[in-house]
């Protein structure tokens, strides 16, 4: 049942998940959690308070950006926050939301809702219904209340997006550079100044002490995000400010549990289990001619410092965004990169990708996050290539693919992927 705007709850659980989401429609914008953790003051005390899709987790642990899970009918975004690890001087945890691409009078459905984190029992939820032109959004708010925690309704708008938002709380945003008015002409000619009297003689001083060495200014929070779809598949990660450190390539994914044994979504049967295991990889070609595959399969995990450059970090079924199937690719040899084919395989669990909600991040670690979602799958397809990045030597760019193969009988994923894309290597078969 949801809760009056402005009404409170206790929040008996140590540690919740809490789920903001929305319908999906036609039209529709996409919107993205955030949650601030406020003082005594009202403020946070630092900008590392704040937990959004840039900075997804927070330096306690208390509170996680766990990312987007999509179904036909709606978008949920997710937040992980462990009450008992919330720090003491920490009384409140806005839980928040911001349209991307329209305002909140344009989404339907908007909600928030309050599980149990061990028994997946809700708690709380609040249904908002008055949104207008907001393009940033309270939904709701962890508070401490004489040693126990509690929930609050709120409801409150900004129509000045996740920057005001912030900026409200205490936040130092980054903001685009403008250009310094130019000087005014000087004229062409200018008389000389009267010569000045000769100073008179003075006595030598000790030279003052040096002043101590100002700390560096903290930096400001980027709000930045770069969402790839058909209209706009590619970016360049040079103009987004990610050309060095590490890109963290992750893909997180749900499968829709009503749909598990036999399902006649494709007109076929589709045996999709709630062990589904996917395997994120990589096809590389390096600028010196190497080619090679980074795979679980075969323990093909790569190199982060040597060639090729990409490390696979280990081998997820779970499909979160907190671990989930991880690369991270060395952007320090951008020009040791000719091109990169990211794709996924089913290693077990279904016969195809239907009904899989899936999003890729790509995390550069000076940049803004790219991400995108895949389509609906509509053919018996065990093997996607998501992305394709290719390298002129100073910048990658990044081309979002989302294109579902359907291996011929006997033919592995790896090889169906390889021949798509002109790879032209030779393969064995492996196991992990």
């Amino acid at each position: 049942m949801t809760m009056p705007k402005g009404s409170n709850v206790p929040v008996p659980a140590p540690a919740v998940r809490v789920e903001l989401g929305w319908g999906a429609g036609p039209g529709a914008p996409d919107a993205d959690a955030s949650a601030l953790l406020l003082g005594p003051s009202g403020k946070v005390r630092s900008d590392a308070d704040f937990v959004f899709y840039n900075q997804p987790e927070h330096a306690s642990g208390a509170v996680r950006h766990e990312g987007k899970q999509r179904t036909a009918t709606g978008v949920t975004d997710v937040l992980a926050v462990d009450l008992a690890r919330v720090e003491p001087e920490i009384e409140t945890v806005v839980l928040a939301a911001s349209a991307d691409g329209g305002t909140f009078g344009q989404i339907p459905g908007l909600y928030v809702r309050v599980l149990d984190a061990a028994s997946g029992a809700e708690l709380a939820r609040y249904d908002s219904a008055d949104a207008t032109v907001e393009t940033a959004f309270v939904l709701g708010e962890l508070y401490r209340r004489q040693g126990a925690w509690k929930f609050r309704a709120v409801g409150q708008g900004y129509g000045s997006g996740l920057e005001g938002l912030a900026t409200d709380y205490g936040i130092a945003v980054d903001e685009p550079q403008q250009s310094a008015p130019a000087a005014p002409p000087v004229a062409a000619s200018v008389p000389a100044a009267p010569e000045a009297p000769p100073a008179p003689p003075v006595t030598a001083a000790a030279p003052a002490a040096p002043p101590p060495p100002a700390a560096p200014a903290p930096e400001p929070v980027r709000l930045t995000k770069v969402t790839l779809t058909k209209e706009t598949p590619s970016v360049s990660l040079r103009k987004q400010g990610g050309t060095s450190g590490g890109m963290r390539v992750n893909l997180n994914w749900q499968v829709r549990k009503q749909f598990k044994g036999w399902g006649a979504k494709l007109g076929r049967a589709v045996a999709m289990h709630a062990d589904l295991d996917l395997d994120l990889c990589a096809l590389y070609e390096l600028a010196d001619g190497r080619k090679g595959v980074v795979q679980a399969l075969g323990n093909a995990f790569g190199a982060l410092h040597q060639p090729p450059y990409m490390l696979l970090d280990g081998d997820d079924r779970t499909g979160a965004l907190s671990s989930g199937e991880n690369l991270t690719i060395n952007l320090d040899h951008i020009k040791d990169f000719r091109r990169i084919v990211i794709f996924v395989t089913i290693y077990e669990g279904a016969r195809s990708f239907a009904d899989l909600n899936a999003t890729v991040t790509l995390q550069p670690q000076h940049g803004a996050p790219v991400e995108f979602s895949l389509d609906e799958c509509t053919v018996p397809s065990t093997v996607c290539a998501l992305a394709l990045l290719t390298s002129d030597g100073s910048d990658l760019v990044v081309q979002r693919e989302v294109r579902y193969l359907v291996p011929d009988r006997g033919v592995s994923p790896q090889r169906t992927i390889d021949h798509a894309y002109g790879w032209g290597m030779n393969w064995t078969p492996g196991r992990k």
